[in-house]
Protein backbone atom coordinates (compact mmCIF):
# COMPACT_ATOMS: atom_id res chain seq x y z
CA UNK A 1 0.00 0.00 0.00
CA UNK A 2 1.37 3.01 -1.18
CA UNK A 3 1.65 6.10 1.59
CA UNK A 4 -0.73 8.24 -0.06
CA UNK A 5 -3.21 4.90 0.17
CA UNK A 6 -2.43 4.18 3.64
CA UNK A 7 -3.44 7.69 4.86
CA UNK A 8 -6.71 7.52 2.96
CA UNK A 9 -7.55 4.70 4.43
CA UNK A 10 -6.78 6.09 7.87
CA UNK A 11 -8.56 8.76 7.48
CA UNK A 12 -11.51 7.01 6.08
CA UNK A 13 -11.21 4.42 9.02
CA UNK A 14 -11.61 7.67 11.34
CA UNK A 15 -14.58 9.43 9.53
CA UNK A 16 -16.52 6.06 9.58
CA UNK A 17 -16.12 5.37 13.25
CA UNK A 18 -18.91 6.64 15.36
CA UNK A 19 -17.26 9.28 16.74
CA UNK A 20 -19.44 11.63 19.47
CA UNK A 21 -17.43 13.81 21.48
CA UNK A 22 -18.30 13.87 24.93
CA UNK A 23 -19.66 17.00 24.76
CA UNK A 24 -21.51 18.45 28.24
CA UNK A 25 -25.20 18.81 28.84
CA UNK A 26 -24.72 22.39 29.52
CA UNK A 27 -22.65 25.36 29.73
CA UNK A 28 -22.16 25.30 33.60
CA UNK A 29 -21.02 22.11 33.01
CA UNK A 30 -18.34 22.93 30.67
CA UNK A 31 -17.33 25.73 32.85
CA UNK A 32 -16.65 23.71 35.70
CA UNK A 33 -14.82 21.31 33.61
CA UNK A 34 -12.39 24.08 31.79
CA UNK A 35 -12.07 25.11 35.76
CA UNK A 36 -10.08 22.14 36.42
CA UNK A 37 -7.65 22.60 33.55
CA UNK A 38 -5.16 24.87 32.22
CA UNK A 39 -5.44 26.75 29.29
CA UNK A 40 -1.98 26.64 28.44
CA UNK A 41 -2.49 22.52 28.68
CA UNK A 42 -3.96 20.92 25.44
CA UNK A 43 -6.44 19.04 27.30
CA UNK A 44 -8.34 22.20 28.05
CA UNK A 45 -8.75 22.80 24.54
CA UNK A 46 -9.44 18.91 23.91
CA UNK A 47 -12.62 19.39 26.18
CA UNK A 48 -13.80 22.06 23.89
CA UNK A 49 -12.91 20.81 21.00
CA UNK A 50 -15.41 17.82 22.53
CA UNK A 51 -18.01 20.28 22.45
CA UNK A 52 -18.71 20.52 18.42
CA UNK A 53 -19.89 17.05 16.85
CA UNK A 54 -17.53 16.85 14.02
CA UNK A 55 -15.63 13.62 13.49
CA UNK A 56 -11.92 13.45 13.35
CA UNK A 57 -12.23 12.21 9.87
CA UNK A 58 -13.80 15.34 8.67
CA UNK A 59 -12.10 18.11 10.28
CA UNK A 60 -13.41 21.47 9.34
CA UNK A 61 -10.23 24.55 8.69
CA UNK A 62 -12.09 27.16 7.21
CA UNK A 63 -13.52 29.61 9.65
CA UNK A 64 -13.25 31.93 7.17
CA UNK A 65 -16.53 30.54 5.46
CA UNK A 66 -18.42 28.57 8.04
CA UNK A 67 -18.07 26.90 11.49
CA UNK A 68 -20.05 24.35 12.66
CA UNK A 69 -22.10 25.27 16.35
CA UNK A 70 -21.43 23.59 19.65
CA UNK A 71 -23.64 21.31 20.43
CA UNK A 72 -25.28 23.80 23.07
CA UNK A 73 -26.12 25.95 20.32
CA UNK A 74 -27.62 23.57 17.90
CA UNK A 75 -29.27 22.27 20.31
CA UNK A 76 -30.87 25.30 21.28
CA UNK A 77 -32.13 25.75 18.07
CA UNK A 78 -33.69 22.95 17.64
CA UNK A 79 -35.20 22.92 21.22
CA UNK A 80 -36.86 26.36 19.78
CA UNK A 81 -37.18 24.50 16.72
CA UNK A 82 -39.74 22.46 17.72
CA UNK A 83 -41.24 24.26 20.26
CA UNK A 84 -42.69 26.51 17.56
CA UNK A 85 -43.84 23.55 15.24
CA UNK A 86 -45.52 21.65 18.64
CA UNK A 87 -47.24 25.34 18.64
CA UNK A 88 -46.72 28.16 15.73
CA UNK A 89 -49.45 30.24 17.51
CA UNK A 90 -48.88 34.11 18.29
CA UNK A 91 -49.74 32.98 22.10
CA UNK A 92 -46.63 30.80 22.15
CA UNK A 93 -44.16 32.57 19.69
CA UNK A 94 -44.91 35.80 21.53
CA UNK A 95 -41.69 34.96 24.08
CA UNK A 96 -39.23 35.16 21.07
CA UNK A 97 -39.86 38.65 21.29
CA UNK A 98 -37.82 38.92 24.52
CA UNK A 99 -35.94 35.86 23.64
CA UNK A 100 -34.23 38.42 20.53
CA UNK A 101 -33.71 40.82 22.94
CA UNK A 102 -31.43 39.51 25.74
CA UNK A 103 -29.65 38.00 22.55
CA UNK A 104 -29.24 42.04 21.23
CA UNK A 105 -28.43 42.61 24.57
CA UNK A 106 -25.59 39.94 25.14
CA UNK A 107 -24.14 40.82 21.85
CA UNK A 108 -24.18 44.62 22.52
CA UNK A 109 -22.29 43.57 25.83
CA UNK A 110 -19.86 41.52 23.66
CA UNK A 111 -18.42 44.07 21.64
CA UNK A 112 -18.31 46.75 24.11
CA UNK A 113 -21.81 49.05 22.73
CA UNK A 114 -25.77 49.83 23.08
CA UNK A 115 -28.32 47.41 22.66
CA UNK A 116 -30.07 50.27 20.23
CA UNK A 117 -27.44 50.45 18.11
CA UNK A 118 -27.26 46.62 17.39
CA UNK A 119 -29.43 44.99 14.37
CA UNK A 120 -29.53 41.42 14.16
CA UNK A 121 -29.93 40.88 10.32
CA UNK A 122 -29.13 38.14 8.26
CA UNK A 123 -26.13 37.84 7.19
CA UNK A 124 -22.65 39.66 6.85
CA UNK A 125 -23.41 40.81 3.03
CA UNK A 126 -27.26 41.94 3.81
CA UNK A 127 -25.94 43.85 6.56
CA UNK A 128 -23.25 45.49 4.07
CA UNK A 129 -25.72 46.18 1.53
CA UNK A 130 -27.57 47.99 4.24
CA UNK A 131 -24.97 50.52 4.62
CA UNK A 132 -24.60 50.35 0.84
CA UNK A 133 -28.02 51.25 -0.02
CA UNK A 134 -29.16 53.35 2.60
CA UNK A 135 -26.60 56.10 3.00
CA UNK A 136 -27.66 59.28 1.25
CA UNK A 137 -24.75 60.19 -1.36
CA UNK A 138 -25.05 62.32 -4.40
CA UNK A 139 -23.32 61.96 -8.01
CA UNK A 140 -19.15 62.71 -7.71
CA UNK A 141 -19.47 61.76 -4.19
CA UNK A 142 -16.46 59.07 -3.98
CA UNK A 143 -16.32 55.59 -1.76
CA UNK A 144 -12.83 54.64 -0.72
CA UNK A 145 -12.39 50.70 -0.80
CA UNK A 146 -9.59 48.37 -0.04
CA UNK A 147 -9.02 46.02 -3.28
CA UNK A 148 -9.49 42.48 -1.37
CA UNK A 149 -13.10 43.61 0.34
CA UNK A 150 -15.39 40.81 -0.30
CA UNK A 151 -17.91 41.58 -2.97
CA UNK A 152 -20.75 42.83 -1.09
CA UNK A 153 -18.22 45.33 -0.05
CA UNK A 154 -16.46 45.85 -3.27
CA UNK A 155 -18.72 44.88 -6.51
CA UNK A 156 -22.07 45.77 -4.83
CA UNK A 157 -20.10 49.54 -4.37
CA UNK A 158 -19.97 49.43 -8.40
CA UNK A 159 -23.02 48.67 -8.62
CA UNK A 160 -25.18 51.75 -6.45
CA UNK A 161 -22.03 53.79 -8.30
CA UNK A 162 -23.20 53.13 -11.88
CA UNK A 163 -26.62 53.82 -10.70
CA UNK A 164 -26.29 57.64 -9.17
CA UNK A 165 -22.78 58.67 -10.58
CA UNK A 166 -20.69 57.67 -7.32
CA UNK A 167 -16.96 57.86 -7.71
CA UNK A 168 -15.14 54.31 -6.34
CA UNK A 169 -11.43 54.59 -5.71
CA UNK A 170 -9.53 51.17 -4.67
CA UNK A 171 -6.64 51.23 -2.82
CA UNK A 172 -3.95 48.86 -2.42
CA UNK A 173 -1.58 47.75 0.35
CA UNK A 174 1.86 46.57 0.00
CA UNK A 175 1.16 42.33 0.37
CA UNK A 176 3.68 42.21 3.12
CA UNK A 177 3.67 45.41 5.03
CA UNK A 178 6.94 45.43 7.76
CA UNK A 179 4.18 47.58 9.98
CA UNK A 180 0.71 49.12 10.49
CA UNK A 181 2.20 52.69 9.15
CA UNK A 182 2.52 51.25 5.63
CA UNK A 183 -0.99 50.20 5.52
CA UNK A 184 -2.56 53.85 6.65
CA UNK A 185 -0.33 56.04 4.69
CA UNK A 186 -1.82 53.70 1.72
CA UNK A 187 -4.78 54.88 2.73
CA UNK A 188 -3.98 58.38 3.62
CA UNK A 189 -2.83 59.11 0.01
CA UNK A 190 -6.56 58.09 -1.27
CA UNK A 191 -8.80 60.12 1.16
CA UNK A 192 -9.53 63.41 -0.75
CA UNK A 193 -11.85 66.23 -0.22
CA UNK A 194 -14.79 64.42 -2.08
CA UNK A 195 -14.53 61.47 -0.23
CA UNK A 196 -17.48 60.44 1.65
CA UNK A 197 -17.07 56.41 2.77
CA UNK A 198 -14.31 54.62 3.32
CA UNK A 199 -15.50 50.98 3.50
CA UNK A 200 -12.98 48.55 4.47
CA UNK A 201 -12.56 44.67 5.50
CA UNK A 202 -10.89 44.77 8.97
CA UNK A 203 -9.51 41.14 8.18
CA UNK A 204 -8.91 39.61 4.51
CA UNK A 205 -9.98 36.14 3.43
CA UNK A 206 -7.90 36.36 0.27
CA UNK A 207 -4.64 37.00 2.21
CA UNK A 208 -5.11 36.99 5.78
CA UNK A 209 -3.73 40.58 6.13
CA UNK A 210 -5.51 42.61 9.14
CA UNK A 211 -6.02 46.32 8.40
CA UNK A 212 -5.52 48.91 11.32
CA UNK A 213 -9.35 49.72 12.13
CA UNK A 214 -8.76 52.27 14.41
CA UNK A 215 -6.14 54.14 13.07
CA UNK A 216 -7.75 54.67 9.25
CA UNK A 217 -11.16 55.49 11.86
CA UNK A 218 -9.47 58.42 13.10
CA UNK A 219 -7.90 59.08 10.04
CA UNK A 220 -11.10 59.17 8.35
CA UNK A 221 -13.04 61.24 10.74
CA UNK A 222 -10.62 64.13 10.95
CA UNK A 223 -12.23 64.41 7.43
CA UNK A 224 -15.85 64.08 8.16
CA UNK A 225 -15.91 60.61 6.59
CA UNK A 226 -18.62 57.42 7.26
CA UNK A 227 -16.05 54.44 7.98
CA UNK A 228 -18.22 51.08 7.40
CA UNK A 229 -16.45 47.53 8.43
CA UNK A 230 -16.72 44.31 6.79
CA UNK A 231 -16.14 42.27 10.47
CA UNK A 232 -16.74 38.94 8.56
CA UNK A 233 -13.36 37.44 9.78
CA UNK A 234 -12.97 38.81 13.31
CA UNK A 235 -16.12 38.50 15.07
CA UNK A 236 -15.74 35.63 17.23
CA UNK A 237 -11.59 35.67 16.19
CA UNK A 238 -10.35 39.03 17.75
CA UNK A 239 -11.62 40.59 20.93
CA UNK A 240 -13.13 43.34 19.64
CA UNK A 241 -14.70 46.35 20.66
CA UNK A 242 -16.49 48.43 18.97
CA UNK A 243 -16.24 51.89 20.85
CA UNK A 244 -12.44 51.43 21.00
CA UNK A 245 -12.21 50.75 16.92
CA UNK A 246 -14.81 53.94 16.63
CA UNK A 247 -15.82 53.25 13.02
CA UNK A 248 -19.55 54.27 12.31
CA UNK A 249 -20.56 50.73 11.69
CA UNK A 250 -19.56 47.00 11.35
CA UNK A 251 -21.09 44.06 9.49
CA UNK A 252 -20.40 40.41 10.74
CA UNK A 253 -21.93 36.74 10.34
CA UNK A 254 -22.78 34.15 12.66
CA UNK A 255 -22.01 31.46 11.34
CA UNK A 256 -18.12 32.14 10.79
CA UNK A 257 -15.76 32.67 13.47
CA UNK A 258 -18.72 33.54 16.38
CA UNK A 259 -20.35 29.75 15.55
CA UNK A 260 -23.36 30.84 16.22
CA UNK A 261 -26.86 29.65 14.68
CA UNK A 262 -27.00 29.37 10.74
CA UNK A 263 -28.52 32.70 8.64
CA UNK A 264 -27.84 35.01 11.55
CA UNK A 265 -25.98 38.63 11.06
CA UNK A 266 -24.71 41.37 13.15
CA UNK A 267 -25.00 45.04 12.12
CA UNK A 268 -23.73 47.39 14.41
CA UNK A 269 -23.98 51.26 13.95
CA UNK A 270 -23.27 54.14 16.07
CA UNK A 271 -26.05 55.84 17.36
CA UNK A 272 -25.30 59.13 16.17
CA UNK A 273 -25.45 58.04 12.62
CA UNK A 274 -28.48 55.70 12.63
CA UNK A 275 -30.80 58.57 11.46
CA UNK A 276 -28.29 58.57 8.15
CA UNK A 277 -29.04 55.43 7.48
CA UNK A 278 -32.51 54.20 5.10
CA UNK A 279 -33.44 50.41 5.40
CA UNK A 280 -33.30 48.13 2.72
CA UNK A 281 -36.41 46.35 3.21
CA UNK A 282 -39.44 47.98 4.64
CA UNK A 283 -41.91 44.93 5.80
CA UNK A 284 -44.30 44.22 9.42
CA UNK A 285 -42.36 45.22 12.31
CA UNK A 286 -41.75 49.10 11.04
CA UNK A 287 -44.75 50.32 11.71
CA UNK A 288 -47.30 52.38 10.17
CA UNK A 289 -45.67 55.73 9.17
CA UNK A 290 -42.53 56.79 7.67
CA UNK A 291 -40.83 56.92 10.99
CA UNK A 292 -39.91 53.50 12.26
CA UNK A 293 -41.91 51.93 15.67
CA UNK A 294 -38.80 50.65 16.90
CA UNK A 295 -35.85 52.07 18.34
CA UNK A 296 -32.53 52.24 16.97
CA UNK A 297 -30.90 50.13 14.39
CA UNK A 298 -33.92 47.91 15.21
CA UNK A 299 -35.08 49.19 12.26
CA UNK A 300 -32.53 47.29 9.71
CA UNK A 301 -34.53 43.99 10.89
CA UNK A 302 -37.88 44.60 9.51
CA UNK A 303 -37.29 41.33 7.10
CA UNK A 304 -40.31 39.67 6.90
CA UNK A 305 -40.77 36.32 8.82
CA UNK A 306 -37.58 35.08 10.52
CA UNK A 307 -36.38 31.86 12.08
CA UNK A 308 -37.03 32.75 15.96
CA UNK A 309 -35.04 30.09 17.37
CA UNK A 310 -31.65 30.43 15.63
CA UNK A 311 -32.07 34.74 17.16
CA UNK A 312 -33.03 33.05 20.13
CA UNK A 313 -29.75 31.30 19.98
CA UNK A 314 -26.82 33.66 19.22
CA UNK A 315 -27.53 34.81 22.78
CA UNK A 316 -26.44 31.05 23.59
CA UNK A 317 -23.16 31.12 21.69
CA UNK A 318 -22.48 34.31 23.50
CA UNK A 319 -22.73 32.50 26.61
CA UNK A 320 -20.46 29.63 24.99
CA UNK A 321 -17.34 32.33 24.06
CA UNK A 322 -17.80 34.09 27.56
CA UNK A 323 -17.91 30.38 28.89
CA UNK A 324 -14.46 30.20 27.87
CA UNK A 325 -13.38 33.79 27.51
CA UNK A 326 -13.39 36.47 24.78
CA UNK A 327 -9.62 37.07 24.65
CA UNK A 328 -8.63 33.48 25.51
CA UNK A 329 -10.18 32.30 22.59
CA UNK A 330 -8.56 35.17 20.36
CA UNK A 331 -5.10 34.17 22.06
CA UNK A 332 -5.54 30.52 21.14
CA UNK A 333 -6.48 31.38 17.55
CA UNK A 334 -3.56 33.27 16.77
CA UNK A 335 -1.50 30.73 18.90
CA UNK A 336 -2.58 27.91 16.38
CA UNK A 337 -2.78 30.33 13.29
CA UNK A 338 1.09 31.04 14.64
CA UNK A 339 1.90 27.43 15.02
CA UNK A 340 0.43 26.77 11.30
CA UNK A 341 2.35 29.62 9.93
CA UNK A 342 5.61 28.87 11.58
CA UNK A 343 5.24 24.95 10.75
CA UNK A 344 4.64 25.46 7.04
CA UNK A 345 7.36 28.41 6.39
CA UNK A 346 10.10 25.62 7.99
CA UNK A 347 9.77 23.84 4.40
CA UNK A 348 9.53 26.47 2.16
CA UNK A 349 6.27 27.15 2.15
CA UNK A 350 5.54 30.65 0.50
CA UNK A 351 2.72 32.35 2.82
CA UNK A 352 0.86 35.33 1.73
CA UNK A 353 -0.63 36.23 5.29
CA UNK A 354 1.94 38.09 7.15
CA UNK A 355 3.48 36.12 10.35
CA UNK A 356 3.02 38.79 13.06
CA UNK A 357 -0.40 39.29 14.64
CA UNK A 358 -0.27 42.54 14.70
CA UNK A 359 -0.90 42.27 10.93
CA UNK A 360 -3.27 39.34 10.72
CA UNK A 361 -5.49 37.37 12.22
CA UNK A 362 -7.15 34.00 12.18
CA UNK A 363 -6.89 33.34 8.43
CA UNK A 364 -3.92 31.79 6.94
CA UNK A 365 -3.31 31.47 2.87
CA UNK A 366 -0.11 29.92 1.34
CA UNK A 367 0.44 30.33 -2.05
CA UNK A 368 -0.29 27.33 -4.71
CA UNK A 369 -0.68 27.89 -8.41
CA UNK A 370 -3.90 28.28 -9.86
CA UNK A 371 -3.82 25.35 -12.20
CA UNK A 372 -2.79 23.04 -8.84
CA UNK A 373 -5.06 24.62 -6.11
CA UNK A 374 -8.43 22.23 -7.20
CA UNK A 375 -5.93 19.37 -6.76
CA UNK A 376 -3.99 20.50 -3.38
CA UNK A 377 -7.83 21.14 -1.89
CA UNK A 378 -9.59 18.31 -2.90
CA UNK A 379 -5.87 15.61 -1.77
CA UNK A 380 -5.47 17.45 1.20
CA UNK A 381 -9.22 16.74 2.36
CA UNK A 382 -8.99 13.14 1.17
CA UNK A 383 -5.79 12.33 2.35
CA UNK A 384 -5.82 13.91 5.95
CA UNK A 385 -9.38 14.84 6.52
CA UNK A 386 -8.46 18.57 6.69
CA UNK A 387 -11.24 20.90 4.97
CA UNK A 388 -9.92 23.64 3.97
CA UNK A 389 -10.46 26.66 1.05
CA UNK A 390 -8.52 27.61 -2.25
CA UNK A 391 -9.45 31.67 -1.59
CA UNK A 392 -6.52 33.22 -2.39
CA UNK A 393 -4.11 30.28 -2.54
CA UNK A 394 -4.54 27.36 -0.06
CA UNK A 395 -6.70 28.75 3.22
CA UNK A 396 -6.56 26.68 6.06
CA UNK A 397 -8.10 28.83 9.33
CA UNK A 398 -8.06 27.00 13.04
CA UNK A 399 -10.23 27.59 15.62
CA UNK A 400 -10.70 26.74 19.53
CA UNK A 401 -12.45 23.53 18.09
CA UNK A 402 -9.34 22.31 16.41
CA UNK A 403 -6.06 20.41 18.28
CA UNK A 404 -2.37 20.66 17.65
CA UNK A 405 -2.96 17.67 16.37
CA UNK A 406 -5.22 18.76 13.41
CA UNK A 407 -2.38 21.56 12.74
CA UNK A 408 -0.02 19.06 12.50
CA UNK A 409 -1.62 16.95 10.49
CA UNK A 410 -2.69 19.69 7.95
CA UNK A 411 0.98 20.62 7.91
CA UNK A 412 1.95 17.35 7.07
CA UNK A 413 -0.69 17.10 4.33
CA UNK A 414 0.74 20.05 2.80
CA UNK A 415 4.39 19.00 3.11
CA UNK A 416 3.60 15.60 0.96
CA UNK A 417 1.97 17.79 -1.80
CA UNK A 418 5.64 20.41 -1.40
CA UNK A 419 6.41 19.53 -4.80
CA UNK A 420 3.31 20.19 -6.62
CA UNK A 421 2.62 23.34 -4.69
CA UNK A 422 6.26 24.51 -5.55
CA UNK A 423 4.65 24.36 -9.30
Amino acid sequence: MSPRSRRRFLVDAVGTAAFLPAALASLNELQSALGAASPTSESYWTTIREQFPFHEGKVPMNAANLCPSPLVVSRRVTTLTQDIDVDCSFNNRDKFKSLLETSREKVAQHLGVSSDEIALVRNTSEANNVINNGLKLSPGDEVVLWDQNHPTNNVAWDVRAARFGLTVTRVRTPPQPEDVSELVDAFKQALGSKTRVLAVTQVSNVSGLRLPIKELTELAHARDIFVHVDGAQTWGALDINLRELGCDSYAASAHKWFMGPKEVGLLYVNQDRIKDIWPNVVAPGWGSDVEPDVRGARKFESLGQRDDAALAAVGTAVDFHRTIGVKRTADRVQELAAALKSELAQFGCKLITPSRPQLSGGVCIMDVPLGHRAEVFKRLYEDTGIAASTSGGLRLCPHIYNTREHIDRAVSGVRAMRKLIAG
